[in-house]
């Protein structure tokens, strides 16, 4: 059977297991997958940045091979979709801001100039351990590392991180996250009363596994 286009043995529990075993979920930011790790080094580093940005010398990223193809973006960023395909974009926002959301990504963020002076103190870098990591089928890691320079010499700590908190060897933190983001869109979308019989059902596996597909899904539908 193939899995991300390569060949894989499915273990005795079944297709359906080993898929959400390996699955990964974008929980913290709204960041292409490649970015994810770096984004949150990036906030890590916002305390010790954001009142030097003007002392800043230079920004090195290390990332995958992947990372540096897809996402190593330079120049005039036209729209939201070009931001939130940008490497340096989404390490710029949370080393000035702290945070990185949706809202980021439009016109009246990307028009703050302090991004773009940033952007372009900016070296990505493919780490090879990272590249090799990330394909290796055991670890499947999203490594990424940040780390700024200073005009005066000094520099930041480099802050690496391997895996995004949807990885599956970051599952314990991740899954109530990763709930709470299912329960906080459910309540956005969903009337009250549905949400709430929506949510008593996932919670309860028996019966959530009893009950017939059809009616499920009709309990989303407004």
């Amino acid at each position: 059977m193939l899995f991300r286009g390569k060949p894989v043995t499915v273990p005795a529990q079944g297709f359906g297991s080993y898929v959400m075993e390996h699955v990964l979920f974008k929980i913290s930011f709204p960041a292409e997958f490649h970015a994810q790790t770096a984004v949150e080094a990036a906030i890590a580093l916002h305390p010790q940045v954001a009142p030097r940005l003007g002392d800043i010398a230079r920004i090195v990223i290390e990332t995958q091979e992947s990372g540096k193809r897809i996402i190593d973006k330079t120049g005039p960023l036209a729209n939201p979709a070009d931001r939130d395909h940008c490497l340096q974009y989404m390490v710029a926002v949370p080393l000035l801001k702290g945070s990185l959301t949706a809202g980021d990504y439009e016109d009246t963020v990307a028009a703050d100039p302090r991004l773009d002076v940033l952007r372009a103190k900016m070296e990505v870098v493919e780490n090879a351990g990272y590249t090799r990591d990330y394909l290796d089928p055991a670890k499947r890691s999203i490594g990424n590392a940040v780390q700024v320079f200073f005009s005066d010499g000094t520099a930041t700590e480099r802050v690496a991180i391997e895996y995004p908190v949807g990885h599956r060897r970051r599952r314990k933190e991740g899954v109530p996250l990763l709930l709470a983001k299912f329960e906080q869109a459910l309540r956005d979308r969903i009337p009250v009363r549905a949400a709430e019989t929506i949510l008593s059902l996932c919670a309860d596996r028996a019966r959530l596994e009893a009950t017939p597909v059809r009616d499920f899904m009709g309990l989303f539908v407004v």
